[in-house]
């Protein structure tokens, strides 16, 4: 069976916790390189007051047990302090950004005014002819508004990648 088979492959979300460091992120993307995955989505944040610490959030797909390995590989890092995969770690919240341009008059228009107002999308640039809408939630959320939009005038996506949390108290 080949690695990159999509029935063996799983989707995880990872946070990784790293001190600001140049080039720990080219160094993370290569532990996923050398094994032939993916990275579905990268974010990055500072989250420290004295900017010496980042998120990165990682969402991938692959067996579990290749995941098991890049999560121990990423651990051995020097700048990295934890790594959490919090699909296995139970409840989390994942959100993600979009904007989206949807260029339209008349009919269409009014259409995609009315399906942003379901989606709770908000209207943050408009013209006589286009609307940028900003739209936050799951990223099949977002799948499905881009996917209504395209039969509407969708003219360019801009997304910024998930961020995840565990849900609870307690800190990751």
């Amino acid at each position: 069976m080949s690695p990159h088979d999509q029935s063996a492959s799983e989707r995880h979300v990872l946070n990784v916790i790293v001190d600001n460091e140049a080039g720990i992120l080219a160094k993370i993307a290569g532990l996923f390189t050398a094994r032939g995955y993916n990275i579905d989505s990268l974010t990055v944040a500072d989250i420290s007051e004295d900017h010496a610490v980042s998120r990165i959030t990682i969402v991938t797909r692959g067996p579990e047990p290749v995941i098991d390995q890049i999560r121990a590989q990423l651990e051995r890092l020097v700048p990295v302090h934890k790594v959490i995969d919090l699909t296995e770690h139970g409840a989390h919240v994942e959100r993600e950004l979009a904007l989206v341009k949807v260029a339209g008059k008349g009919e269409p228009r009014v259409e995609a005014l009315r399906i942003a107002e379901l989606f709770r999308a908000n209207v943050v640039d408009t013209t006589t002819s286009s609307f940028v809408f900003e739209l936050t939630g799951s990223p099949a959320k977002l799948d499905s508004f881009i996917t209504l939009m395209r039969e509407l005038g969708l003219v360019e996506v801009g997304r910024s990648g998930i961020v995840g949390m565990m849900r609870g108290a307690q800190q990751d």
